[in-house]
C-alpha cells in the first residue's frame, strides 16, 4: 500500500510517503511559511521515489489539535491533491502522532496551544494503536492530569512552554518527560496505514480539521473563569 501522509499543524512542515512499510520523509522548521513550502516538499518527495499521486492508495493528514490556519492549509491541501487523483482520506491525530514516537505503553502527550493554555490527550496502547485514556481537549495547563496507573511518559512541547506549571505538578507521577517531540508526518503515517486498514478513509469533501477550540477571543481570565466553573 502506498500512502502520502502531511502535517503543519505546528510551526514545524513535514511530509512522508508510506511505501508498503518503508517511509520516506522530509521535515523543515517553517514558522508561517507552510503555504509556500508544503507543495514542493511534496513534489520533492514524490519525485525522489518515482511515484506519482494517482499511484497512491490515499492520503492522510494531521487534522489536529494544532494551529488554525496550519490545519486549515493541510486540509485544503490534501482535499484538493485527492479530489484531483480520486483518492480517499483520513485525518490524523496529532497528539497520536506525539504518543507514537514515544515507544511507551502509556502517554501524556501536551501541546502549546498558545494563550496559555494547552492541548492533551492521555492514551494506552492498544495492541498496535492507541486508545484514549483522556480524550483530546483544551485546557488550562493546571487542568491537566495523568490517569491512574504507573509508567505514564510525558511528551509535548506543552513540557516546554508551559513547563512552570506542568512539570510541578506531573512530574512526580511520570516515568520520564520528552519535551523535544512534536506532531510529525512520519510518526502519523503508521497510524494512517491503521485508518486506513480499519475502514476510516473518507472522500476527500468530508475532510475537516479538528480545532478543539471555540472561541479565540477570550481574554485569559476569561478563560480561567470558563475553566473553573
Amino acid at each position: 500500500m502506498k500512502y502520502l501522509v502531511l502535517d503543519t499543524s505546528t510551526e514545524w512542515c513535514s511530509v512522508a510517503l508510506w511505501l508498503d512499510g518503508r517511509i520516506h520523509a522530509r521535515r523543515v522548521l517553517a514558522g508561517q511559511r507552510h503555504s509556500s513550502l508544503l507543495l514542493p516538499m511534496l513534489d520533492d518527495l514524490l519525485r525522489e521515489s518515482d511515484i506519482s499521486l494517482r499511484q497512491l492508495d490515499g492520503i492522510a493528514y494531521g487534522a489536529g489539535p494544532g494551529s488554525f490556519t496550519g490545519l486549515r492549509i493541510a486540509c485544503a491541501v490534501t482535499q484538493g491533491l485527492a479530489l484531483g487523483a480520486d483518492l480517499p482520506v483520513v485525518g490524523v491525530s496529532t497528539l497520536e502522532s506525539i504518543a507514537e514516537q514515544t515507544g511507551a505503553e502509556r502517554v501524556l502527550a501536551v501541546l502549546d496551544a498558545r494563550m496559555a493554555e494547552v492541548y492533551w490527550a492521555a492514551y494506552r496502547r492498544e495492541g498496535t494503536g492507541w486508545r484514549a485514556a483522556s480524550e483530546p481537549q483544551l485546557a488550562l495547563p493546571e487542568s491537566v492530569a495523568v490517569p491512574d496507573g504507573d509508567d505514564w511518559v510525558g511528551a509535548g512541547n506543552g513540557f516546554v512552554v508551559l513547563g512552570e506549571v506542568l512539570r510541578p505538578r506531573l512530574a512526580a507521577r511520570l516515568a520520564r518527560i520528552d519535551d523535544t517531540l512534536m506532531p510529525d508526518a512520519a510518526a502519523m503515517a503508521p497510524l494512517a496505514v491503521r485508518a486506513f486498514a480499519r475502514g476510516e478513509a473518507m472522500d476527500a469533501a468530508l475532510a475537516a480539521p479538528i480545532y478543539l477550540r471555540d472561541k479565540v477571543a477570550l481574554t485569559v481570565d476569561e478563560r480561567r473563569a470558563k475553566n473553573s466553573v
